[in-house]
């Protein structure tokens, strides 16, 4: 009973101190940590464009890739999303934003019927243009707040939790303390959809920054966990037919 008591004592007290220097560590302290962590700053404020490929699997039929573009010189993004060899493709530039639905028999030609897209989701995708990098790069100037709000332990270790809110959305943001690296994303949507991403695995592109690679994605309306992995690719030259209506 001694022995455990002492045990139960030691984890208590480990864990004040953890958060004791949780709350003397600056949000902007975690945030340049990351950025050292994965090539440093001057690198990330350097990015204009970046191509990111991405492949969603959870053995079903909704099982699709994903290709994003964006160029934030231009205020422009493109999304295309291919799920059983069909393309949906989705894009901003500046104001204008518009959706393109593939329409016909696959064994033709693919047409599509363009549409607008709505206010809203011109807006989050005016968000995801710099968010998709960076979450909180610039997050003053973008509008968030952000705040420690301690320790929790994730996938075995500990992991500073700071939460950003701003622009209708929140995210909480989970930082390895050890390494700095961004470890878990939680990003809670107006709709009150929540998007977990773990992830498990960085790699290093030829550009110098390293970034997630492999990582695991639940949403909060089907809670079936996919795989992801991701290929980006830094400041590449971009068509510019790439974001043509």
């Amino acid at each position: 009973m001694k022995q455990f008591i002492k045990t139960f004592l030691i984890v208590i007290l480990a864990q004040a101190g953890l958060n004791a220097q949780t709350g003397a560590v600056p949000v902007d302290t975690i945030f340049n940590n990351f950025y050292s962590a994965t090539g440093g700053k001057a690198l990330w404020d350097a990015v204009q464009t970046y191509n990111i490929k991405q492949a969603y699997r959870a053995g079903t039929a909704n099982d699709y890739d994903l290709v994003v573009q964006g160029s934030l010189s231009q205020q422009a993004l493109s999304k295309i999303r291919t799920i059983m060899k069909r393309d949906f493709i989705y894009g901003i530039k500046g104001t204008d934003g518009w959706v393109k639905i593939p329409i016909g028999s696959r064994d033709k030609v693919t047409q599509f019927q363009t549409s607008d897209l709505s206010e809203k989701e011109r807006e989050n995708m005016r968000r995801e243009l710099g968010d998709l990098l960076v979450p909180f790069s610039n997050y003053t100037q973008k509008g968030y707040i952000a705040t420690v709000v301690g320790t929790e332990q994730v996938n075995g270790k500990p992991a500073y939790q700071v939460e950003m809110e701003g622009k209708g959305v929140k995210y909480n943001l989970y930082f390895d303390v050890a390494t700095g690296l961004l470890v878990r994303e939680k990003l809670t949507l107006p709709t009150r959809e929540v998007q977990t991403r773990d992830h498990t695995q960085y790699a290093k592109s030829t550009y110098g920054i390293s970034y997630p690679s492999e990582s695991t994605y639940v949403s909060s309306i089907d809670k079936k966990p996919v795989k992801v992995t991701t290929i980006m690719e830094f400041n590449p030259t971009i068509s510019d037919n790439t974001f043509a209506r």
